[in-house]
């Protein structure tokens, strides 16, 4: 990578001072003698020295402790390593210290209703109401409480009555069909069930009623069904036996209790896609994802007391999670359901203005559909107050970088970050002190021991790697659910590099510190021997206003030759012969001649996972002639009929 990277952004020196993160070197500087001369000073102090790094953030944010830990780190060993033993928190506990008069909990939206606030009162009579009647039910500190709702305050309310109790929190987006669901929580066997009984979604109405009672009785640990008239308040319940949520609210709230649990002791369950095999049942720990959220919101997005962080996501996407983190740095997190499109693509940048939003997280993707239809917030709203735009789920494009900065604000901080499902957090992303340059990604986030591999294991700068990460960080997975003798954890990161954690990107990290993410290793093309990153290619794709969507893979023959095909949705009216000369000649242009497909097919749509990612490898399989049953579950597919063209046109390779 060039260190000549064009530069979109630089923080000014009063940014930087008044920071979170310029707060800690303060810090550091008056309680630890510690002062570094860089960013990149302090992310190597912080990785060469983790255990007096963790612990100094355990003393900057005052971790409430029931009973002291014996040792900061009792274990380097990757899976296994053991973070504050004989330490005892609680996660929940921790936001309700941020609770306060001067500001509401939290914010609501949907599609068909006008913003509305939750004060801390109102929630916390609600979580109250909510703890007493987890307790009647019989829930301890170990079971697990199953949500099938989607990103409305009643999920953040039940979600800190279970993790209150020390109960385990797990959860599914109602647009999630039922084998999906049961794949899920069957593996952590929950006892109870809090569903809506339906959602809208671009303007459409989903009941979900049926749904419930077949998620119900495919799973025999569930005793009771709570059902949140989300859709219809006035619809009656056809569910047998189920609890209402009216009826619980109505139990008189008294102070909520929180039960202390080991650091380790797991907060929630989240899960992998699932398409090509069993969901991985990805265990966290309350100290482990406190501490780590406490570092991110803090330092990498400088979310600061009373501003309003908001994150387009829904409860079946770790970044729900990641929102209402905001709220132990004292921020009031916004919450919306519905599409992003809703009536039109403004939605959200209109809801930046009226709040406003200090803060406004998103995918990439809808970043780059904002800069294909030609939308300018920073023309056609007041985003004055917008400080920080958070964008993930997918590599940004280098072009989507200058569209922000052109059009929705010259002076706002752009934090690309990626990270995962797997950790709860980001692995890299936004840096208060250093410059923003086009395409990339700022730095590695602090304490995350972070490389670029080559083939045979040698950290390397400026070339395609690997993305590995060399010591242990508090938030990684305690364990798999249901995973005899940590089979598939060890399978899923610590094959390829004994005790070195693997997440299975390609990265390329430049001598001045900012990184690239390329695409999964996994779905990698191989072109005569140069290892390519689709996310190169999407890049340029995302910048012609004739494609819509697109996906690429190799194709590897028994012969030893290989094809790279792509595959492209255009927007309509157009003709594919008529441009494939410009898409070939875009490519070889902007990337290199081996970036040029060899094949160039035009179809309706491309096929994703329910957590938005583009299914390279699926497709992948179906076209070598996999048999599509056995290899990709549709459930796990957001629209399972774009697989079916791939299926269709597979004897043709």
């Amino acid at each position: 990578m060039a260190t000549s990277q064009q530069v979109l952004w630089t923080p000014t020196p009063q940014f930087i001072e008044q920071s979170n993160l310029g707060d800690f070197r303060h810090w550091l500087r008056a309680n630890k003698n510690l002062s570094f001369d860089s960013y990149e000073g302090l992310w190597e102090w912080s990785i060469n020295h983790i255990e007096l790094f963790w612990e100094s953030l355990w003393q900057y944010f005052d971790i409430k402790s029931h009973s002291p830990y014996q040792a900061v780190l009792s274990s380097h060993n990757m899976p296994g390593a053991r973070w504050f033993e004989g330490a005892t928190l609680n996660y929940a506990e921790h936001i309700f210290r941020q609770k306060t008069q001067g500001q509401p909990a939290l914010y609501f939206k949907n599609e068909y209703t006008n913003t509305t606030a939750i004060s801390w009162d109102e929630l916390e009579n609600k979580v109250s109401s909510v703890q007493q009647f987890l307790i009647g039910q019989g829930v301890k500190k170990g079971d697990c409480v199953a949500g099938y709702l989607p990103n409305i305050p009643e999920a953040i309310i039940v979600f800190l009555a279970v993790n209150s109790l020390g109960a385990i929190w797990t959860c599914c987006s109602p647009d999630f069909g039922v084998n999906t669901v049961i794949d899920r929580f069957e593996q952590v066997a929950p006892k109870l069930l809090f569903a809506v009984n339906g959602y809208q979604y671009n303007g459409k109405r989903n009941l979900r009623t049926d749904e419930i009672s077949q998620i119900r009785n495919g799973i025999s640990s569930i005793e009771t069904v709570v059902i949140i008239p989300y859709l219809d308040a006035l619809q009656e319940t056809s569910i047998e036996n189920a609890q209402t949520w009216e009826n619980i609210l109505e139990i008189p709230p008294s102070p909520v209790r929180f039960s202390a649990v080991d650091f380790s002791h797991p907060i929630w369950v989240l899960y992998s896609s699932g398409t090509t095999g069993k969901p991985k049942a990805i265990t966290h720990s309350h100290g482990g994802v406190l501490l780590e959220h406490l570092k991110y919101m803090h330092f990498h997005n400088d979310v600061k007391k009373g501003e309003h962080f908001f994150w387009f996501t829904t409860t079946g996407w770790m970044m729900w999670n990641f929102l209402q983190a905001s709220m132990l740095a004292g921020a009031v997190p916004v919450l919306y359901d519905g599409s992003p499109a809703y009536h039109n693509l403004n939605a959200l940048w209109e809801m930046t203005e009226q709040l406003p939003i200090h803060h406004f997280g998103t995918s990439a993707p809808y970043l780059t559909a904002c800069m294909k239809k030609g939308l300018t917030p920073g023309k056609d709203y007041n985003l004055q107050a917008l400080r920080s735009i958070g964008s993930t789920g997918a590599p940004l494009p280098p072009e989507t970088f200058e569209w922000v900065y052109q059009h929705v604000s010259q002076g706002v901080w752009l934090c690309s970050m990626s990270g995962g499902t797997d950790v709860c957090t980001a692995f890299v992303g936004g840096c208060p002190e250093v410059p923003v340059y086009k395409g990339a990604i700022q730095a590695r986030a602090l304490g995350c021991a972070l490389y670029a591999y080559d083939e045979l294991g040698n950290k390397i700068n400026g070339s395609l790697g690997e993305m590995v990460i060399e010591q242990p960080m508090p938030s990684m997975p305690v364990f798999f659910w249901n995973d005899p003798k940590n089979k598939r954890y060890l399978s899923s990161y610590f094959e390829k590099y004994a005790g070195k954690w693997c997440h299975g990107d390609w990265i390329n990290i430049s001598d001045n510190g900012s990184l690239i993410i390329q695409g999964r290793s996994d779905a990698t093309l191989n072109r005569k021997g140069i290892r390519i990153g689709t996310a190169e290619i999407y890049a340029v794709l995302d910048n012609l206003e004739e494609i819509k969507d697109s996906l690429v893979v190799d194709l590897e023959k028994p012969n030893g030759d290989d094809i790279m095909v792509l595959f492209a949705v255009l927007e309509p009216g157009i003709n594919l012969e008529e441009i494939i000369t410009k898409i070939k000649g875009q490519l070889k242009d902007k990337c290199s001649p081996r970036h040029v497909p060899d094949r160039i097919i035009a179809v309706k749509d491309i096929p994703y996972t329910l957590s938005g990612k583009k299914m390279e490898i699926p497709v992948k399989k179906i076209l070598l002639g996999m048999n599509q049953s056995k290899n990709i579950n549709p459930e796990t597919v957001r629209n399972p009929e774009a697989l079916r063209q791939f299926t269709e046109m597979a004897q043709t390779f």
